[in-house]
């Protein structure tokens, strides 16, 4: 039987980015799930506050050259690597001079999100599907980590659902407590409309708020984690009602089998949830 492929879609992944709790996931996560016998792929923004040089970032020429048309605008893809040796895996890094050069990650020095977030996000979406694509793997679990991950569940679910490469492709998203005041750009949502993806699919971000980002992907996933011990109780709520496999915040001596345990029951699901 072929291994489960898992592709990890991260916002943060330590020690590329400052050390936090999301970051650890995204760096001891896929390596266990590796030990565990599943194939893993796993991607970020290259954000431009990680430093290419320390962490000998170098870009892939067969996966670069692509142009993503974002509200009318060419952007080119390129695709960067890195390497974690004593785990035996690679780190694919989504960048493009337009979105990611600034050496921030999402908010300014001033601590004010950056107002092309949205485009961002629809940016770093689009390039992890057509990455994985070029590399013609069909991924079993998609794991979505940090609200800036927020529109690949839609993504995979309504435009690539009829793809073949993604059509059984499932899809779990976790919520952190990594809230942020405000919205983003409320044109976010006539940007993403593509491939299948309309007004009916996005209703709720009209107002892309954090709440209302979490809450779109999770009405497009398989499967839903709490990745912090305290959440948004609204998202906590919502997630509780959605009728989707939950699984709740796990300690950091557990998680690593409960994730794996989960992949499994999502990945066997019978029936795909009506959303």
């Amino acid at each position: 039987m072929e291994k489960p492929k898992v592709l990890f879609v991260q916002q943060e992944i330590t020690p590329y980015l400052k050390e936090s709790h999301q970051g650890l996931i995204g760096r001891q996560l896929p390596q266990g799930i590796q030990e565990r016998g599943k194939e893993i792929r796993t991607f970020m923004p290259r954000f431009g506050n990680i430093n290419e040089r320390r962490n000998q970032l170098h870009e892939v020429i067969r996966l670069s050259g692509m142009n993503l048309v974002i509200n009318d605008t060419d952007h080119p893809l390129i695709i960067k690597v890195a390497s974690i040796q004593s785990a035996r895996m690679q780190i694919y890094f989504i960048d493009n001079d337009d979105f990611f050069k600034r050496k921030f990650t999402v908010k300014d020095k001033a601590g004010k999100l950056f107002p092309d977030n949205d485009e961002r996000a629809i940016f770093f979406t689009r390039g992890v599907i057509e990455t994985v694509k070029k590399l013609s793997w069909a991924p079993s679990v998609v794991h979505c980590n940090g609200w800036f991950t927020a529109l690949m569940p839609v993504y995979v679910k309504i435009a690539l659902k009829d793809s073949g490469m993604f059509t059984d492709t499932k899809v779990v998203y976790s919520i952190y407590d990594d809230d942020f005041e405000g919205s983003l750009d409320p044109g976010l949502a006539k940007k993403f409309q593509t491939q299948g993806i309309g007004a009916e699919h996005l209703e709720k971000l009209k107002d892309p708020t954090f709440v209302n980002l979490s809450k779109t992907a999770m009405d497009y996933s398989d499967g839903i984690i709490f990745g912090s011990e305290k959440i948004n109780p609204e998202l906590e709520e919502y997630a509780r009602q959605s009728g989707k496999p939950v699984l709740e915040y796990q300690p950091a001596d557990k998680y690593m089998d409960a994730y794996n345990t989960f992949y499994d029951e999502i990945i066997v699901q019978e029936s795909m949830l009506t959303q």
